[in-house]
C-alpha cells in the first residue's frame, strides 16, 4: 500500500548514526555538520551507492548554524556527491528529522525524485552565543561610522548590560513556558507518579543496555575518532548508565519544579550531540539497484496543539491519523517506538492514546487503545540513548525498521513530540 496513492511506494533501504553523547563530552569538538557528514560519508560506504544516484538530500536541524544555515547543503557537499546535488534543511522541532525523512518520501512518492537521503545533525555543544540588542544596535551602528572619532562615541554608547551574552532557551516563546516545565505539569494533569516515571527511566537504561549487549544497536553506529590525537573511536552512546537503579533514580532532586515537582535529571533526556541518516527510494529504484529493503512507510500524519495546554500530548493527536491513513488499528502494530523526551511525557501520551476523551478531541469515536510495554520502546529511547533535536527522528525509524526485520513482524507505530506543541507519527510496513 502507498500513501501516495499510486504503486510507488518509499523503501527504506538502510540508515545509521554517529553514536550519541552528552554535550559537552566526547563529541564537543564536532559541528553538527560534522557530525551530519560523518553519518552521511558512512550511509554510502556501507551501502556501496553511487552517490551520482542520490537525487536529493534532505537534513533537520533545531539550533542552526548562523554562517551556515543550510546544514543540508554542507553535508551534499561531500566528495561522494556530485556537487549540483539538491539539498535543502528543515525544522520542525525535535521531529525535524522525522519532517526531513516524509519531505523526501513524499519526493519520491511523487515521483520528482527516486534515491534520497533523509535525516539531521545537533551539536548542543556548541550552541551559538548571541550579543544583547543593544551590543547588537552598537556595534552595527559603529559599523557605519564614517570617522574614528565617530567610531569611538558610538561605542562609548555601551553599558555593562550590553555585555551579557543571550544563550538560547529550550523554552516556548508564546509561554516562556521550558519543556522540563511543561512535562512537569503534564505529570501532575494526568496523575503520573514520580515512581512511574523513574521506573520508565530505569527501564529506558536497561533495554538500552541490552540492545548494545546483543550487538543490534551497535550495527546501527559509525565509530567517531576522538580528538586530540584521533587515535581512538567513540562507538557508542556515552548517556546509557548500566549500573543505575531504582533508588538512585529516585534520589534525585526535582529539576524544574524544586518543590512540588516530578522530572529529575534521571527521567528526562539530557542535551545530546549527534547525528542520524537514512536512505530512501522508491521500491523499483531500490530493486533495480539491488537492494533488499528493510522497511516501507506505510503512511504518517503531523498535529498539533495549544503549547500552553499540554505541549508533548500532540502524538495523541497524529497517531491515530497515522494508523487510519493506513488503514490499521493498534492491533495489528507489532512494535511501538516513542520518542521518549521525559518519562513524564511517554507516560501521558500512553494514557492519551488509551483515553477517549482525547480520542474524541482528535476526532475519533474510539481511542487507539492501550500499548503493550513489551511491544514499547524494546531498546530503550531517548532518556537512556540521548536526543539530539534535530536527529531523534532518524535514529527511530532505522531502529524500528531494523527491529521489524528482525523480527519478522510487519507493522510498527513510531510518534515523536516536538516543542510548539507539535507531534508526529508515522506507520513503517515490511514487505
Amino acid at each position: 500500500m502507498s500513501p501516495y496513492g499510486s504503486k510507488r511506494r518509499v523503501a527504506i533501504v538502510a540508515g545509521l548514526r554517529t553514536p550519541f553523547a552528552r554535550s559537552g563530552t566526547a563529541l564537543q569538538s564536532y559541528s553538527a555538520i560534522d557530525l551530519g557528514r560523518l553519518a552521511v560519508a558512512e550511509l554510502m560506504q556501507r551501502t556501496g551507492l553511487d552517490g551520482k544516484t542520490v537525487d536529493l538530500l534532505v537534513f533537520g536541524t533545531v539550533v542552526h548554524n548562523v554562517i551556515a544555515p543550510n546544514i543540508a547543503r554542507e553535508v551534499a557537499l561531500l566528495p561522494h556527491f556530485p556537487r549540483d546535488l539538491q539539498a535543502y534543511t528543515v525544522a520542525r522541532a525535535c521531529a525535524s528529522a522525522n519532517q526531513a525523512i516524509t519531505d523526501a518520501a513524499d519526493q519520491i512518492g511523487l515521483g520528482h525524485a527516486e534515491v534520497a537521503i533523509a535525516g539531521g545533525a545537533e551539536s548542543l555543544s556548541q550552541v551559538p552565543i548571541l550579543h544583547s540588542r543593544g551590543m547588537s544596535d552598537v556595534l552595527i551602528a559603529a559599523s557605519k561610522a564614517r570617522s574614528l572619532g565617530e567610531r569611538v562615541a558610538t561605542l562609548a554608547r555601551l553599558r555593562p548590560r550590553d555585555l551579557v551574552p543571550i544563550t538560547p532557551a529550550i523554552a516556548e516563546p508564546s509561554t516562556g513556558e521550558t519543556m522540563g516545565q511543561s512535562a512537569d505539569k503534564m505529570a501532575k494533569l494526568n496523575g503520573i507518579s514520580r515512581e512511574a516515571q523513574d521506573r520508565f527511566a530505569l527501564r529506558s537504561h536497561q533495554r538500552a543496555a541490552a540492545g548494545f549487549d546483543d550487538g543490534r544497536l551497535a550495527t546501527e553506529i559509525v565509530p567517531v575518532p576522538q580528538p586530540p590525537d584521533f587515535a581512538t573511536l567513540l562507538a557508542s552512546d556515552n548517556l546509557v548508565r548500566r549500573d543505575t537503579t531504582y533508588e538512585k533514580l529516585a534520589a534525585l532532586k526535582p529539576v524544574f519544579d524544586k518543590t512540588y515537582g516530578s522530572v529529575t535529571a534521571g527521567n528526562a533526556s539530557p542535551l545530546t550531540d549527534g547525528a542520524a541518516a537514512v536512505l530512501l527510494m522508491s521500491e523499483d529504484r531500490a530493486r533495480a539497484l539491488g537492494f533488499a529493503p528493510i522497511a516501507y512507510i506505510r503512511s504518517y500524519a503531523y498535529a498539533a496543539i495549544d503549547p500552553a495546554e499540554q505541549l508533548l500530548q500532540a502524538p495523541v493527536f497524529a497517531a491515530p491519523m497515522a494508523l487510519k491513513r493506513a488503514g490499521l488499528s493498534l492491533a495489528d502494530i507489532d512494535l511501538v517506538d516513542m520518542h521518549e523526551a521525559f518519562a513524564a511525557q511517554v507516560l501521558s501520551n500512553l494514557q492519551g492514546l488509551a483515553s477517549r476523551a482525547w480520542a474524541e478531541r482528535a476526532g475519533f469515536s474510539a481511542p487507539v487503545g492501550e500499548v503493550d510495554p513489551e511491544r514499547l520502546n524494546v531498546m530503550g529511547g531517548s532518556l537512556s540513548i540521548g536526543h539530539p533535536f534535530g536527529a531523534t527522528g532518524a535514529r527511530i525509524v532505522t531502529t524500528l525498521a531494523n527491529e521489524l526485520a528482525r523480527r519478522n513482524a510487519q507493522f510498527g507505530l513510531l510518534t515523536v513530540c516536538a516543542a510548539g506543541g507539535m507531534g508526529h507519527a508515522m506507520v513503517l510496513e515490511r514487505a
